[in-house]
Formats: C-alpha cells, structure tokens, sequence
C-alpha cells in the first residue's frame, strides 16, 4: 500500500492556510454585529400591552432594556446575540429579542437578525415567525421536562431546518434564564421551598437542622461580664438558650406556630422578605424593652458576610407560644422580618445576641456576644431552574432508528472497502451490492432520513472555526454528523469517493439514471480528454466562490449555493418552484449521456471535499505497468473520467466506485490479463 506524495499534503494544507489567511484579514469583525435595539411599539407588542409604553436600557452584568407603562414595569426585554452571543449554523450573528414578563415567563420573541441558509431559502418567514412566537409562555421556573417537551403550538425543530432552528431555540432560552436571573425574576441558585411540608414534632423539627441553637449559662455570663454593674448569679440554669431559624418553609413555620398564626405572620411579608424566628428561655432577653422607645432592637442582628441587619420594630411581630409537639418551655418568641439588598437567605448567616452591662467604674459598658450559626437545610431549599436541556442530546435520543441505519450502512460499506480485493473479484456480485447500496443511499439515505451533505455545510463549518467553533451546533443534526464524520476518516483512508461515489444521493440518483438509460440503449458521449480536464475548472471556482463571498456576504453565498440540486431533488423531493425543477431536469438529461455529469463538472461540494482529499495517507487503487500504455480500457469505462491517458487516477476526481478494479481482475475484460492467458505458459495469474 504505497504513501500518497507528502507534497499533495503540504498543498492542501497550504491552501487551507491560505482561506484562513484571507478571511482574517478581510476582517471577520464585519460579522459582529449590533445587538438589535427593541422599540416601543415592538415591546408592546411582545408584551401584549397597550397603551403608551416606555423603553429603558439597562447596563450591567445583564444587559437589556426595561419596558414600562403607567409607572410600572411591564416586563424586561433582551437580545440573544448581546446576552448569549448567539450564532448560528452558518457561524454569523443570530438574533433574537426575547421579552420577559414580571413573573418569569417568556412573553414573546421576535427574529431580528439571521444568515442561516436553510432559513434565506426555502422556508418562508411565516414559518420562523411562528417558530418564535412559540417561545411565548414557556416557564422558565418550570422543571426541565417542561422546557425540552414538544409543545402543540411549537414543532421542536422546522424540518430541513434542523440545526438553525436549534440555534435559535438556545439563543432565546438561555438569554431568557440570564435575563430573569439578572432581574431577579428567578433565582439562581434556587430558592426557599415555601410549599412543601411535613408534619413534625420538635426533636423531628430539630433533627432537620431547621433551628439553630446557643446557649450561655448564668456562671459563662457572669465570667465574660465581670466588672459590669448587676453581674448574673453563679450558676448553670441559661443566661440565654436561644434557638433561631428562618420560618418561611411550611414544615418549619407551620409545624412551630400552626396554620393560622403562620399564614398571619407570612402573609405580612414582601415578596422578596424572609421571617426570622427567634425562641429564647433564660435571664436574657433578645428583644429587650429599649425598643419601644427607639424603634430598634439593638440587641438583635442578623450577619452574613458584610451585610448586617437590625429589626426594627415594624419587622416585629410577637408570638404567644409554640405549638408545636414535644416544645420545651421559653419564655420569649418573636418573629422578625429581614428584607436587605446583598442578603441572601439561602447562604449562611449568624444570629447575634449581645448582653450590656454598665460598667462599674465608669468605663466603657461591659458586653459580650451570644452568636447562633444559621444555614437552610438543602431539604428546604429549591433546586435551581434547570438550565435548557442541550437539544442535540434529545434529537440523538429521537432519531435512535435512523442513527441505527446510518450506522449500519456505514459498517456495510466499510467491510466493502475493507474487502474489495474479494469484492471486485465477483463482477456480478459488485455489480448488484452497489447498485442496490446506491439505490438504499438515494432512497432511504436521502429521500428517507434526508442524509444530503452540502457546500453550504462546509462553508458553516470553516466560518465556525474562525469564528468561535462549537459541537452543539453540529451535534443537533444527527445523521448529519455521522455522516460528517465518516467521510472526514474516509478522507484520510480512500479520499473523497467514500462519500462522492456511495454516499450522495444525488450522485447515486445521477448513476442509477444513467445505468438504466445505457440498458435502453442511450448512447453515452465520450467527452474529449482536453475538454474533460478544462471543465473541471467550474466547480473548483464555484467552491471558491461560494467560500469567499460568504466573507463579504452569506446571503449572497447562499444564493450562489443554489448551484447544487440537492435541496430541491433530495431534500424537498422535488416540491419547490419549476425553475428549480427545470435546473434539476437539466442536469439529470445531461447524466443520461454523461455518466455523473453534474459530478464531474459541476458539483462545489465535491470540489471542496477534494481538496483535503489530497491528504489521503494510502493508495489500495491497484495499477499495472503497462495501464495507460498498452491498454486503455479503465479509462473508457470509468464512472466520472478520473483516469487519464497515462493510466494514472487522479484522487481528486476518483469516487472509488472500484469499476476499474473489477476490470483489473477480470481476466476476461482486462486485456493484459487476456493477453497473459493466451501467451504460452500463462498460469492464469492475475496480477
């Protein structure tokens, strides 16, 4: 198996150096775009508001704008490409404003700003429209099933426009979650359950960790307050037992103070206020009576990092007694609103009781600390909303039956490379396993599972990796990605004929054409050498074209990309516009004569799979000596003219279709081997 020159290597990797070269300096900053600004009739109409309304920008961390009316915020709006910077399959700025309501759910969505091929062709904008208008309603507090389900007003994904629409359905989700967290519509980290509940008990209620507890004795007390006036008495009987905790989760509040006085003292509450309780027994009290004069419980404070809070009187609210099971006696219950900017309730904090006594000689009074470290049960706390389920990973699930036949053509195809020096041995059976292998590929490869690889897909690829490559966006379309895939590692092993010659429907459509046209007896046109090789020229500059106006313009690209029948004849089965359909018919009259017609001259995906074909490590392409010289049979008979008067097959062109193969070991077609068994002697060796 010799190696392929290494200088074909250094060429292609040369030219790809040379692409990138090019387009970074032709400044693919023109692809950053400015995020798309929302109005006020737009914001109306996402918010489903009337009247006069109001846009606000807001900075930040977030960034976005505030839509109000009448004093009062109707919502906050954003776009996908400022907050996720979103970008879609062909690598370029995708954009969309998504609006947010008050209560956390997405209120509308509108496109703003696109280069996706399959969304500038072929799908009307009445489709996308609907697509994103489907967003409106979707919970973003919901748990995640409810986010990835199919909706019955929104199709998981628009068909042919896998990928594009997936992007899109990211852009807007996860701008829509950042938005609502920056606003502080939902939380992220999860919040307090303030549902949930358990009838417990107190030693249960304590078993929780829902209460934390401290405890001074009167002797502790009256060592750290020496020298104060009044000293506490010698003893272990509580200075202070204490037990503190957060009573918004009903099996806490309700289990301690029964259904009405909870529903009494949370009822009371802001919608972002948490209620401290605080138990205490002992000499000391928490509360104190200075407050009724100062309005401020000044032996009360709440710390979490450099946030200190202390209630106040309108933060109070008195408690008889517990009624709870199982409570022990106290002598003091209070319950205590904290409401602060920086103060999480979720993250731990310290409850801090201090006790004064005025010094004896004058001093300065004599105070000590009593502290209750405090953190919410996991069990009382929320999970966070669910970040979007990626989309590739519930379109893998989906598409399981059509992964499965990918899988198992690929596998039925590489034992058939791996194998051909057996296959081609067999002319009938190599006749009838590719015809039926490409009548599969067209069928169920192409028409079935919409298998069609593009040019429109290998200019999306190199932009991505110029732009910021990533797998999500290629992993959405699954038999797509296989089929990339294979034919990236059949590159590096046969060239560009692994997918060119088996794996194209359209080719495989050209080809089944053209054998039924020659069994009816169509005569095939042998195009002059000279003239064959100078056509080649088309679809080289058609790829080239194709790349470097998508620097300048992706619309445009995409409109050149038009070149290639596969959307029309394989993707929509032929249901599209008759000037598609007379191009189409155009190209399939010409392979009646021509044999892989559109394949030889035309196609801008092979040209560019061609390229990196110069890579291909080995050659299993068998020749002999005199090929070229002393016969020229391979040549006339092979399926796209790759063979040249010297008897050399040029890679570039080859679609491995193994006909020359089979001739190679035919000994009643090769004239070499003919010529071998007629000579005196001959023993019927092929080789």
């Amino acid at each position: 198996m010799p190696l392929i020159s290494p200088v074909r290597r250094l060429l292609a990797a040369g030219l790809f150096a040379l692409f990138a070269t090019v387009a970074q300096a032709a400044g693919l900053a023109a692809d950053a775009i400015a995020p798309a600004e929302p109005d006020a009739v737009l914001a109306a109409q996402l918010l489903g508001a009337e009247g006069p309304v109001t846009v606000i920008r807001e900075e930040g961390a977030v960034p976005g704008w505030r839509a109000e009316a009448g004093g009062s915020v109707l919502g906050h709006l954003g776009s996908t490409w400022e907050i996720a910077g979103s970008v879609g399959y062909s690598g370029r700025p995708l954009d969309v404003i998504v609006a947010l309501a008050p209560d956390g759910r997405i209120a509308g969505a509108q496109l703003m700003a696109h280069a996706e091929p399959v969304l500038t062709l072929g799908i009307s904008d009445a489709d996308i429209a609907r697509y994103v208008d489907g967003f409106a309603g979707v919970d973003l507090t919901a748990p995640r099933e409810s986010l990835a389900d199919a909706r019955a007003d929104m199709p998981d994904i628009i068909s042919r426009a896998t990928v594009s629409t997936a992007a899109i359905r990211d852009g807007i989700l996860r701008t829509a979650r950042a938005l609502a967290i920056g606003r502080g519509l939902i939380s992220e980290t999860g919040g307090i359950d303030r549902v949930g509940y358990t009838a417990l008990d107190w030693q249960g209620l304590v078993a929780t960790g829902a209460l934390a507890h401290a405890t001074m004795t009167l002797s502790e007390a009256r060592a750290v307050l020496q020298g104060g006036k009044n000293p506490p008495p010698e003893g272990e009987a509580p200075f202070l037992d204490l037990w503190a905790g957060l009573i918004d989760p009903p099996t806490v509040g309700r289990n301690l103070l029964g259904q009405q006085n909870f529903t009494r003292a949370i009822g009371a509450l802001g919608a972002k206020d948490v209620a401290l309780i605080l138990i205490s027994s002992g000499l000391h009290s928490p509360r104190g009576t200075a407050w009724r004069q100062s309005g401020s419980f000044d032996r009360i404070a709440v710390v979490q990092g450099g946030v200190r809070l202390q209630p106040t009187k309108d933060d109070y609210i008195f408690v008889k007694k517990l009624h709870i099971e199982g409570a022990p006696a106290v002598k003091e219950i209070g319950i205590y609103r904290l409401a602060a900017e920086g103060f999480d309730p979720k993250e731990p904090f310290r409850v801090e009781i201090t006790a004064t006594r005025p010094a004896e000689s004058g001093r300065d009074d004599v105070t000590t600390v009593i502290g209750a470290d405090y953190a919410l049960p996991d069990a009382f706390q929320l999970a966070p909303p669910p970040e979007p389920e990626p989309l590739w990973r519930s379109a893998w699930q989906n598409k399981r039956p059509a992964i499965v036949i990918v899988l198992a053509m690929l596998a039925v195809l590489t034992l058939i490379l791996f194998l051909q020096e057996s296959f081609v041995r067999r002319p009938m059976l190599w006749r009838r396993v590719r015809l039926g292998f490409l009548a599969t590929t067209l069928v169920v490869l192409g028409w079935g599972l919409n298998g069609q690889l593009s040019v429109v897909q290998v200019v999306a690829f190199l932009h991505s990796l110029l732009t910021g490559f990533r797998w999500e966006t290629f992993l959405v379309d699954p038999v797509i990605f296989i089929l990339w895939s294979f034919t990236a590692l059949g590159l590096l092993f046969w060239g560009r004929g692994v997918y060119c010659g088996w794996l194209c429907p359209f080719g495989a459509l050209q080809e089944l054409l053209n054998n039924a046209a020659a069994r009816l007896g169509v005569k095939q046109v042998a195009v002059p050498q000279a003239l064959h090789e100078r056509l080649w020229v088309i679809k080289y500059t058609l790829f080239l074209a194709i790349l470097a106006l998508s620097f300048y313009s992706m619309h445009d690209a995409l409109v050149l990309a038009e070149a290639e029948p596969f959307k029309t004849a394989i993707s929509l089965r032929f249901l599209r516009a008759w000037p598609f359909l007379a191009f189409v018919a155009l190209l399939l009259v010409a392979g009646l004569f021509v044999e892989r017609f559109y394949c030889r001259y035309l196609c801008p995906l092979g040209a560019g799979i061609a390229i990196p074909a110069k890579l291909k490590i080995f050659d299993w392409l068998k020749r002999r000596p005199q090929c070229g010289r002393e016969c020229r049979l391979c040549e006339t008979k092979c399926t796209v003219g790759a063979i040249d008067p010297l008897g050399r097959i040029n890679p570039n062109e080859c679609v491995l279709c193994l006909r020359c193969q089979v001739i190679y070991h035919d000994a009643t077609t090769c004239t070499i081997l003919k010529r071998r068994s007629r000579a005196p002697g001959a023993t019927g060796d092929s080789q």
